[in-house]
């Protein structure tokens, strides 16, 4: 075992004793600082000089260090992790949240998955870089960001905004959440590489009628009106569409199982895929979950205004079908408030770079076949594609077969296991050098 993998336990471990739990959406998370500050720390041994970017205010911290190619004539590439986490509640855990105790062969902690371990292996391999004195083919663009976990307004939306300087001539990116093992037998296993996201609309309705006593009639209730868009919105069955992504992944993944996926087969897949299949659901159509209701403050008070927040997530290509469908399940009484917008995303899928992602998977694992999928969820690649960059999730893991992967991104008892993250660090070593 090298250098570089024994770094990347530590390393690891490290980032995750650093507590940036991002309880946003303010302005501070003091903990990011020091995360940011450590990262820088250790390229600088290595000879390297960072920029610690401050961002919305002096906690607010991300790294950003260009590495330069033998080539500078072709696209960099951006390799980018978030430093934030989200909070943890310590009695709930077996293990200490920032403890990153090692047992059972896992480290254990806030950030173990998603995503110090990332953050560990790009600085494990960069630091293995340095003194060897290797240079990559392109430019390689390091980027550790702030305050992904709340939406990433003082974080890579931030940079990408004020300063886009950083990632001139950028064309790929890579980042979270894929390049992860899911075992089909004892000699397949596929590693999903994220492709695609959808976009963000999280909106407010908002119900404004007369208020007055609870013991009259009211025909104009704001409080019914309320439970009456959100129960619209709640039951509605949106139909299923599918996107060139999430077509391929069907397609690969009937092939590795043998069987034949229909696109509306949506029982079918999250029978096979477990937890995964809730997300692969997602993204088969769009979604509206109601998620939080505000009305009253007393029993026998009609209120005058009573609210609800959703969380809506749509497919690329399908905002305005989206938004279409919401005005018409609510009607036009109901006043929407777009809380927070985002992007959809969906990057090129015959590409090289998925090509030398499924190379150096497979030079680590003979039995591994890479396929792409999209998340439900947003990450910075929304952030970076506004620069017209193609963005990737490729943070290599090979995991245990009975360990639920999606299970611990923000949940209980977090962990990776050792022998996976060295496997990851050595394929992401592999992929950096050919990309």
């Amino acid at each position: 075992m090298g250098l570089m993998e024994t770094e990347v336990v530590e390393l690891t471990r490290d980032l995750i004793r650093i507590d940036s739990s991002n309880w946003g959406p303010g302005p501070e998370t003091v903990g990011e600082a020091e995360a940011a500050d450590y990262c820088a720390a250790r390229l600088r041994e290595v000879g390297l000089d960072p920029e610690v970017i401050v961002t919305t205010s002096d906690t607010r911290r991300g790294v950003v260090i260009r590495i330069p190619g033998t080539d500078p004539g072709r696209g960099a590439l951006v390799v980018h992790g978030h430093l934030d986490v989200v909070p943890a509640i310590s009695s709930e855990w077996t293990h200490a949240p920032l403890g990153a105790d090692v047992d059972e062969g896992f480290i254990w902690g806030r950030g173990a998955v998603d995503m110090k371990n990332m953050d560990a292996m790009i600085l494990a391999v960069v630091r293995a870089w340095q003194r060897r004195g290797f240079r990559p083919g392109r430019d390689i663009i390091i980027a550790f960001f702030p305050d992904e976990e709340a939406g990433m307004m003082h974080g890579s939306r931030w940079m990408v905004d004020n300063r886009p300087d950083l990632f001139e001539g950028a064309t790929e990116a890579i980042g979270e959440v894929g390049g992860f093992s899911l075992t089909i037998s004892d000699d397949l296993r596929v590693y999903p590489v994220q492709t695609a996201e959808k976009g963000i609309r999280w909106m407010l309705f908002r119900a404004g009628r007369r208020a007055g006593h609870g013991s009259l009639l009211h025909e104009d209730n704001a409080v019914t009106e309320i439970a009456r868009a959100v129960a619209m919105v709640g039951s509605y069955e949106w139909p299923t569409r599918l996107t060139p992504t999430t077509e391929r992944f069907l397609e690969e993944l009937s092939r590795a199982y043998g069987t034949n996926f229909k696109g509306d087969d949506l029982i079918n897949v999250r029978d096979k895929l477990g937890t995964l299949g809730l997300f692969v659901g997602a993204t088969m159509q769009n979604t509206a979950t109601p998620t939080m209701l505000d009305a009253g403050y007393k029993v026998n008070v009609v209120p005058r205004e009573a609210t609800a927040a959703i969380d809506g997530r749509f497919l690329p290509g399908y905002e305005e079908e989206f938004e279409k469908t919401i005005r018409e399940l609510v009607g036009d009484d109901i006043e929407i408030e777009a809380l927070n917008s985002d992007i959809a995303v969906e990057a090129p899928l015959d590409s090289l770079i998925i090509e030398l992602m499924a190379s150096a998977i497979e030079s680590s694992d003979p039995g591994g076949r890479v396929i792409p999928y999209m998340i439900s969820g947003g990450t910075d690649a929304k952030a970076l594609s506004r620069l017209g960059i193609s963005c990737y999730g490729f943070s290599p893991l090979r995991m245990p077969p009975d360990l639920d992967y999606w299970r611990l991104f923000h949940g209980v008892d977090e962990r990776v296991p050792i022998n996976g993250l060295q496997f990851g660090v050595r394929v992401l070593d592999e992929f950096l050098r050919k990309a």
